[in-house]
């Protein structure tokens, strides 16, 4: 060999290995959870044994909604959407309410009583025969779930004369399903993705969330299908599934503002009071003008950040880095970036003093019995 070819020979090797490393590096890597045949397999195990009524069904349910949304089957992942189903139905496609006639009169009375109608004229209307032959009244009377009420209710305001003035368009049945998902965040979701099974001509989309199919895939798609970089236990991603996106976060953000300024804060993840005006802040907001000057931002870039409180986009805003890096010194260690909101639980269904936090810890507690039945320790610091 030449003493010329002996650079081109090195030049070649090195341009080879170049070309061999950057196929290593874009190479496709394995995917991250179960495949198809173990992921049904786990999910099947991992459901209660108090499940015995159509397993199966279950299981393919549940497996669909992580295929259709496109998110990983873990032991973790699987077992936080059972806990959340046992907690909330005890894996009811739609649980029964106690006293749900009694809760439905007394809304169906006070929307009267702010229109000023007459309770008597509000009764007399709802004496007219429905479309299944019974009066609304008796129809209301023996309704025992939330899917039989929404139905009720889609009726009176599609049908009924006066019912779209009573309801204003506004079915009061906010959630539903086995997973009690919020419909109007079911909505919301279907605005962006496809909802992935069929409808029958007419079906509104409000019915699908109280079918297993339809509420399984809006419940799981709450609980798991958004970021959550802040989150080291999946306790606060159960929180948020109560308390709204982000809202584990925002109560930590809270108490970092409520640290550094003395002032007391509900810890709530309320960052930005919905329809405030510039010069009548919410109190987060008005904690956090406090310190404007510290932190080199003036009201308008606060009001800002704090419109981002439901995004992930919030923890890359100059006022969350900037408030965590002076309290992280203030307290010379680092402060928790995630804590559990304090928030009372109010809802007609809903007759005793519970709190989010409740609700979360009891969440919790069946994730770990899940996880248990796998034979998977609890996850610790992973995150949610």
């Amino acid at each position: 060999m030449t003493h010329a070819a002996a650079p081109a020979r090195r030049l070649l090797l090195v341009l080879t290995a170049l070309v061999l490393g950057a196929c290593a590096g874009t190479a496709p890597r394995e995917p991250e959870g179960l495949g198809p045949t173990a992921a049904r397999a786990l999910i099947a195990r991992a459901l209660p044994s108090h499940v015995q009524r159509d397993r199966d069904g279950w299981t393919a349910d549940i497996y669909a909604a992580f295929g259709s949304i496109g998110l990983p089957v873990t032991a973790e992942s699987a077992c936080a959407v059972i806990a959340v189903i046992d907690q909330e139905s005890t894996f009811q496609v739609d649980p029964q309410v106690p006293g749900l006639s009694t809760i439905a009169w007394r809304e169906i009375e006070a929307r009267a009583a702010r229109l000023g109608l007459p309770r008597a004229v509000v009764r007399t209307l709802l004496k007219a025969p429905s479309r299944d032959g019974r009066s609304y009244a008796q129809r209301i009377d023996t309704a025992k779930t939330e899917r039989e009420l929404s139905e009720i209710f889609e009726d009176l305001i599609g049908v009924l004369p006066g019912g779209e003035t009573l309801f204003a368009d506004r079915n009061p049945v906010r959630t539903g399903g086995p997973m009690q998902v919020s419909i109007a965040y079911a909505e919301s979701y279907a605005d962006d993705r496809s909802y992935p099974y069929p409808r029958e001509k007419g079906q509104s989309l409000r019915r699908e969330v109280f079918t297993r199919r339809g509420g399984l895939y809006f419940g799981i798609a709450h609980l798991l299908d958004y970021p959550t970089a802040a989150y080291d236990r999946p306790l606060f991603r159960f929180a948020d599934f109560n308390a709204g996106h982000y809202a584990s976060r925002n109560a930590a953000f809270q108490a970092a503002v409520s640290l550094l300024t003395g002032i007391p804060l509900a810890f709530d993840g309320d960052l930005l009071r919905e329809g405030a005006p510039a010069d009548a802040p919410g109190q987060t907001e008005l904690a956090t003008r406090a310190l404007s000057k510290r932190l080199g931002l003036d009201h308008d870039d606060i009001r800002d950040d704090l419109g981002q409180g439901r995004s992930v986009k919030f923890e890359k805003t100059r006022l969350y880095e900037r408030v965590f890096e002076h309290v992280d010194a203030a307290e010379r260690r680092p402060v928790p970036r995630a804590i559990v909101p304090s928030i009372r639980l109010v809802s007609p269904k809903i007759t005793r003093k519970l709190t989010t936090e409740w609700f979360a810890t009891r969440v919790q507690a069946r994730h770990a019995g899940c996880l248990q039945r796998l034979g998977t320790p609890p996850p610790s610091t992973a995150k949610a």
